[in-house]
């Protein structure tokens, strides 16, 4: 799709790593420092979109970064995957893109409910 800005003719310069159908880029507004988006090279509306192949490309690039990230940067002590799905969910762009943020012990004062925290009054259980 010509428009979207995740579509891969449009994010091309910006690959810093790529396995079989997917790619990763850098996040433009990083939650913490190097956080990644993979996403497949076919457009794909978002996760429940993709096929089995490109879920399981995804899954190996995932894996592939985290150990990347982890020798460049000792101080990651863990990550959050994070995908929107749909308006509801605080999806803006309509391409899948799966987040990897990487966190470091400290960088808030209670992770506990990680993700959970999308609905904050949800996040301390």
């Amino acid at each position: 799709m010509i428009n979207c800005p995740f579509c891969y003719s449009n994010i091309k310069p910006l690959i810093v790593a790529e396995y079989e159908s997917v790619v990763a880029i850098k996040d433009r507004f990083p939650v913490t420092e190097r956080h990644h988006l993979v996403l497949p090279k076919r457009h794909a509306e978002d996760y429940f979109s993709l096929t089995s192949t490109e879920k399981q490309d995804a899954d190996h690039l995932i894996s592939l970064l985290c150990d990347q990230i982890r020798t460049v940067d000792t101080s990651v002590t863990g990550f959050n995957l994070g995908v929107n799905c749909g308006t509801s969910a605080g999806q803006t762009i309509f391409h899948c893109h799966i987040h990897l943020i990487p966190r470091r012990d400290g960088d808030t004062p209670t992770p506990r409910g990680g993700v959970r925290g999308v609905i904050p009054d949800k996040m301390n259980y």
